[in-house]
């Protein structure tokens, strides 16, 4: 399965669509490097979940699903509690778990050593711009030297920077859905059982849950009503000084978690976000996962995310050659399934964090009957679905035709 030309592709972004888009096309026989401005895969994070047919097809053909399997985490219970530490809701592992949930670092891994072997990738360094000319895109970074690619896929994220600088600034995409959202990794020294335990007030959540492989380890996990704020991404300390000014003063384990902070080495912190790109190419650049169709949290953006990987690569390989007839079709199969599970992500915030005792106490009695928790459960359980190409057959086929 190898395209006639070996196009040289830069990816921008080594998280979860970087990988598996890399995975792809080295697959095919593109010539790919992949550009990542952390020093090394990112660890940590939240767990993130696959739903329904269309991810776990595939997942299975990109020859993973049982290895991700074995990483399964089952889902994880959460209950919520007051400031003094009584229960005032408990939700089961799947209602918010998907078919295979995994954490997002142990995913990141997986995809990296499945495809790093037909791939370059370059740790430390960023697109700083991006000149196309007929023919190719010249790039140049923050710390290497300029180099010359036939396209550029920006697969670096809500604040992707391929985007700001191939489409325009941030602004004109990105809506702030008026949640922030954070997690760092802490000892754990509650002797938490299996499962999330969190304090939940008007428009604030406060959570912690003990590492299901490594007891002696645990999880946290913050979000907060807010305005947009005004912060470097790269300034933790500002971060963390954030979620302190939010949680101050608070009960239960609130100041424990506040102090474990301190030592946090690899804390998240970001908004609770969506963006929306009227159309995912221009030229010889396009883009991936939450660049084009991100929702921070409850979105399925990690699935989405290795969908469109699947699907771009397949099509720019059918394509020999042709990106705008590739991109089109991307977007053309991606678009409105992308748009569908979006739209969890709109109401992850109000859901988990309610701005009103009113609100809290409307969500609590109503998934305290079990008759609402089970019909919420079903839902769920009803995700988007998209018919796949099945590359593999159509390269095939068409080396069969040509022999």
């Amino acid at each position: 399965m190898r395209v006639s030309r070996r196009s040289r592709v830069l990816i921008s972004g080594a998280s979860i669509a970087g990988p598996a888009l890399a995975h792809w096309l080295g697959r095919y026989g593109f010539e790919v490097t992949v550009v990542e401005l952390a020093p090394e895969l990112r660890g940590g994070g939240q767990n993130v979940d696959f739903r329904g047919r269309t991810h776990l097809t595939v997942l299975e053909r990109m020859g993973v699903l049982e290895e991700l399997r074995a990483l399964d985490t089952g889902g994880s219970p959460i209950t919520f509690v007051d400031q003094q530490g009584r229960r005032l809701l408990h939700l089961p592992a799947d209602f918010a778990g998907g078919e295979l949930e995994i954490p997002r670092g142990e995913l990141a891994q997986v995809l990296y050593r499945h495809g790093s072997s037909r791939a370059e990738y370059v740790f430390g360094d960023s697109v700083e711009t991006l000149e196309e000319s007929a023919d190719t895109v010249r790039v140049t970074f923050r710390r290497g030297a300029p180099r010359e690619f036939d396209l550029v896929i920006g697969a670096d994220g809500l604040h992707s920077a391929v985007r700001r600088l191939a489409f325009g600034p941030e602004q004109r995409f990105v809506r702030h859905l008026g949640y922030y959202a954070a997690t760092w990794q802490l000892p754990n020294e509650y002797g938490l059982p299996a499962g999330t335990v969190g304090l939940n007030v008007p428009g604030r959540l406060m959570s912690v849950g003990a590492d299901r492989r490594d007891p002696a380890r645990a999880g946290a996990f913050c979000l907060f009503a807010s305005p947009e704020l005004r912060y470097d991404r790269q300034d933790t300390g500002r971060q963390k000084e954030l979620i302190r000014a939010a949680f101050d003063g608070l009960g239960w384990r609130v100041p424990q978690l506040l102090r474990s902070l301190d030592a946090a080495p690899e804390p998240y912190f970001d908004s609770i976000s969506r963006a929306d790109v009227p159309a995912w190419s221009t030229g010889r650049i396009a883009l991936l996962g939450d660049a084009a169709c991100g929702a921070t949290i409850g979105g399925m953006g990690t699935g989405t995310a290795v969908v469109a990987a699947y699907v771009l690569a397949g099509e720019l390989a059918l394509a020999r050659g042709d990106h705008r007839a590739a991109f089109a079709r991307y977007e053309e199969l991606l678009r409105d399934y992308a748009r569908g599970c979006q739209k969890g992500g709109d109401r992850t915030g109000p859901f988990l964090a309610p701005r009103t005792a009113a609100g809290l106490r409307l969500r609590n009695g109503l998934l305290n009957r079990r008759w609402v928790l089970n019909r919420m459960l079903e839902l769920g359980k009803q995700v988007s679905s998209l018919e796949l190409p099945d590359y593999a057959a159509l390269l095939a086929g068409r080396v069969s035709a040509v022999g």
